[in-house]
This record gives structure tokens, sequence and C-alpha cells, in this order.
């Protein structure tokens, strides 16, 4: 099996552990450096979150490009989608992030774009991976790389930001903003304000430490109660690094990425600029999929993960794609999922139908959704099981066209997700219930008779 040292989704762990190291972080940063310079004299944009390690991950980072004979330039704090975007701004020859998302502080990690704001070509993932395994060396003193900062990184992205709502006010507005203490705490309240939104600051005070914690995308229950308090038009949470967005309307009640990419794509065929279909994954609500097919448009789902999402985007060459997370892409307005700018689109829909977000969120009707987690000694293979199939096979029969079952495996743990999806609460619980019991029965003769 061959090492992979990085990828589409980067590489991440807790700070101290394999394979987040500053050491590995240096080693990365050189092996990135030797395989871009190959092209000449060049330049790299590194960014990160307000997490405490992320000073000593950018100084190793820098070293190691430096070593290498690449120029580097630095961002400070500044969310992941921005990256990409000032990658492009600044011709670089490749973007990186250390961050870990929407994990807590002590994990961390790195993610490369590319020049144009997007994944890494797997040539040049592979070229670094082979890099790696080769002893680091320097290069001499005066072909040594020269790194500086970029004073005006927020400004630059806040008016991209900006530029992506159509020249729309929000003159009237009263938002509460939860920063989730991480990247765009200093960038997403400017973006609002200076459109005209009366805003309110929640968990926009990072201290290296309160990242993520009990705030943001993942953690809305503040938000929704600040809210309702302030009698706010709406709420807006974006996650650690403002690449993940979920909002609250004005009752309190949230709306998550399936409900916002159903607004978007309304908003998006009401402006004239919606092309083809959307995409979902394969946790995207049942609901998102009637309303679409009520409206004629084209749905399909790809596996959990932004980097699949882009994929079926680019294979199917359509805009606008994403998640349950709020993982939200919007293809004919940047390169990679952005919580601001994804906002954005939906405060657009409000301004110019006149409508609120609990109003826009009504013509879709989520569905109730039970998942239970059958957890194995070990990793095993549902694939081919006979009688798994035949329980699904009878669930599947039971639901009819008033819902689904997906049975999905992690990748990570030796667990297989067992979630229904359907009309009535009650008898997608008691079947999803059921179901789990064979799933897990199945497994454990399965494992004995191994």
């Amino acid at each position: 099996m061959s090492k992979r040292y990085f990828g589409t989704d980067g590489i991440r762990g807790k700070v101290g552990q394999f394979p987040v190291t500053p050491d590995f972080v240096l080693k990365l940063g050189w092996a990135a450096g030797k395989v871009f310079a190959r092209e000449g004299r060049s330049k790299i944009l590194i960014g990160k979150d307000t997490r405490i390690s992320g000073y000593m991950f950018e100084s190793a980072l820098e070293a190691g490009l430096s070593a290498a004979g690449v120029d580097v330039l630095l961002t400070g704090p500044m969310p992941t989608p921005a990256i990409a975007y000032l990658a492009r701004t600044f011709r670089a020859d490749a973007g990186i992030v250390i961050s870990a998302s929407h994990n807590p502080y002590f994990d961390n990690g790195i993610k490369f774009f590319s020049s144009a704001g997007t994944k890494l070509p797997d040539e040049i993932e592979q070229a670094i991976e082979a890099q790696m395994d080769i002893a680091m060396t320097t290069v001499d003193s005066a072909e040594l790389g020269k790194a500086r900062r970029i004073d005006d990184a927020a400004g630059r992205y806040i008016e991209f930001c900006k530029a992506t709502a159509g020249g729309i006010s929000l003159k009237g507005l009263k938002i509460v903003l939860d920063c989730a203490n991480g990247a765009t705490y200093h960038v997403a309240p400017a973006v609002f304000t200076e459109l005209g939104a009366e805003i309110v600051e929640i968990a926009s005070s990072p201290d290296g430490l309160n990242i993520n914690e009990g705030c943001g995308a993942t953690a809305t229950q503040r938000l929704q109660k600040v809210v309702t308090a302030e009698q706010a038009d709406l709420g807006i949470a974006l996650d650690g690094d403002g690449d993940r967005v979920i909002m609250v309307d004005h009752t309190g009640a949230e709306i998550d990425g399936d409900e916002l990419l159903y607004v978007i794509a309304g908003q998006m065929q009401r402006e004239g600029s919606f092309s083809g279909g959307v995409v979902g994954t394969l946790m995207s609500n049942f609901g998102l999929e009637q309303a679409f097919a009520r409206e004629k448009i084209p749905f399909v789902r790809a596996k959990v993960g932004d980097r699949y999402v882009m994929e079926a985007l680019g294979s199917n060459n359509w805009l606008l794609g994403g998640e349950s997370s709020g993982h939200i892409v919007c293809r004919h307005l940047t390169t990679t999922g952005d919580g601001t700018v994804a906002a954005l689109q939906v405060l657009k829909a409000i301004m110019e139908t006149g409508k609120n977000l609990h109003e826009l969120c009504a013509g879709m009707n989520k569905m109730p959704q039970t998942m239970i987690n059958v957890r194995m000694e070990q990793k095993v293979s549902i694939q081919g099981v006979e009688a798994i199939d035949e329980a699904v096979a009878e669930t599947e029969q039971q639901l009819g066209d008033r819902g689904r079952v997906l049975l999905r495996p992690s990748g990570t743990e030796p667990v297989v997700r067992v979630m229904l999806e359907g009309e009535d609460a009650t008898e997608v619980a008691d079947l999803c219930q059921l179901l789990a019991g064979n799933v897990e029965k199945a497994l454990r003769e399965l494992e004995t008779s191994d």
C-alpha cells in the first residue's frame, strides 16, 4: 500500500501524534517546495486558523519551504476559502492552510490548494509524497526562499465576499453572527456590516484554545438563544476555518446545509444563474431530494466528503452542491466551499424576495431521520452479506416511496451506520432499530464464522 501524506481533505490529527508534528510539517514544507521549485522560482501562500499550534506549524512550513528555495507569503489567521481565493489573486504556485476545520483546538492539520484554488493535481500530490522519502537538504544561502507577510489579505477577501453578493444591501437586517472563535472572526463581521446589516457578534474573540468550543456550525444552541433574545431576523454560524455555515431563523430553528442548498438553488433560478442540477451526499435529507424532484431540478448524491461533492460537480459540470453539515460549494462564484459566500446567497434570496428565512425553507419538508451505529470488534465488509441484503430489502419494501435506507460503513472505525428516513418518525425509528439489530446479528455471525 502506498503512503498517503496528504490529499484533498488534508492531513489531520492531534498535535504531537503522527503525522501532525513540527518535524513532519517541516519535511512536508520542504518536499512541497522541492516539487514546485522544479519549475523555477516559486512562491507559496500560507494561512491558518486561530488554534494555538498554528504558529508553530506556520514556522515549520515556512522553514521547510525556504530551505527548498521557495518564497513564502504569510496571511496570518484566514478562512480556508480565503486561501483558495488569495492563491489565485497573488498568482501563487499553491496555497497551504493550517487548520483542523470544525475539530477542537488540540487537533490541527494541513491542506493544499493549487494555483487555481482547487485540489492539487494527482501528479503533484504523488511527486510530493515521493519527495518525502528523500533526505532533506538545504539550498545554498543565496537561493534560500524569502518570506513576507501580506498586510491587506483580510481586506482583499472581504471585498471578494461582498462582490459575490451582487450589490445587494442588507440594510434593515439584524443578524447574530457566530464566528466559532475561528478564522472568520476578523473578516465575516466586516463583510455583513459593510453590506448594511446590524450585527450582533458572538464567539468572535479567539484565544487559541476556544475555537469551536460550544459554538460555531457544529454547536448552534447558543446562537439559537441569542437570536430569539435579540429578536434578530436570523443567525449565521460559521465553523473554525470558515468553510461551513449553518443558519438559524427568527424563531430559533436551526437551518442546516440541505435547507440552505434548497434556498440557494431557488435564488439561482430566479436570477438566471442556475445550470444543470444540484449535488448532495448520501446523507442529504430525503426531503431535499423530493423538493428538487417536484421542481424538476436534477439531483445526484455523492459520497460523504467535500472532495466527492467537488468531483461530482466537475463531472456533471454543475454549479451548486453541498452537505447537510453546511459545506456548500457555489462554483459560479468560487472554487471551494465558503461559509460566508454561501450565507450571502441566502441573504440575497431574503432581500430580493422579501421573505424571511423560515418562509424560504417552507417548500422543503425535512424527513424524520434515525441513525444507529452498529459497532464491531474490527472492521467487517457488508458487501455481499446475504442476510444484510435481505434485511435491507425488507425494510425498503415496508417504506416504499415514503423514505429511504442507507447503510454506510465508517472509513475510520469499525462501525456500520444504519440510517433511515421517512414520513413517519415513529415508523422510521422502529424500522431503524429492527434493521440495526439484523445487521449486528449478521455481522456477529460473520465474525464468528471467520
